[in-house]
Parts: C-alpha cells; structure tokens; sequence
C-alpha cells in the first residue's frame, strides 16, 4: 500500500475533513468522528482504520496489521508494514471505515453530507 495514496482516497470520500491531532496525528473524518489517522510526515509510517466487528480478528492475524493501540477495543486496526495491503485493498477498507462511521451520524448530518456533494 502507498500512504500517499491511501490519504488522496481519504481525502476524496465525501464530506471528509482532515486536522492534525495529538501533536502529530493526521485525522481523517467525517462529521467530525474519525475514520482513519496516520502520521502527518511520510516516515511516519502506518494508518489506522475502523473495521467490522466480524474482520477485526482476520485481519490483525495476518503480518503486518495489529490492533490499533488506544483505538483496538472500538474495533481499530493499524496497518504497520504497508506491504501487508494492497492499494486496492486498503481502498476497500478505508471505504468501509468510512462507512461505518457515517453510519452513526445522524441522519440530519447525513442528508447535510450528501447534499454537500450534490447527491
């Protein structure tokens, strides 16, 4: 996986917004709860991402993709080798971080998002 590439396609889901956290931390979010948080420099390294309940235990089985420290006990995984991902792969599940977090938006804020975009 590319790290640049995975923050270009967080940054293109719709009402995605981005801030520095924690002194370091770039977030990503949608309606203000985030879905993904990686370093802000390149040798940073590593994202962190929601995934469903039923993935958390196949994914941080495989090499390369722990739980996410402070995050893991709200079902967060943290890629540390980017090689353990593809860019089409890590595609799909920032997509579905994304999703389960606009899930529990209101449905006003929802509505809000997606007429921002012109749905």
């Amino acid at each position: 996986m590319n790290i640049e590439k995975a923050k270009a396609f967080c940054r293109s889901l719709p009402g995605a917004t981005e801030d520095i956290k924690w002194g370091a931390d770039l977030v990503f979010s949608v309606g203000d709860k985030m879905f993904a948080v990686t370093g802000n420099c390149v040798a940073a390294g590593g994202i962190s991402f929601k995934v469903d309940d039923d993935r958390f235990l196949e994914l941080t089985d495989r090499q390369g993709i722990i739980p996410a420290p402070y995050l893991a006990r709200a079902r967060w995984v943290k890629i540390e080798d980017l090689k353990a991902v593809s860019d089409a792969e890590a595609a799909e599940l920032l997509k579905r971080s994304y999703e389960l977090v606009f899930s529990k938006l209101t449905k006003k804020l929802q509505r809000e998002i997606g007429e921002g975009q012109g749905a």
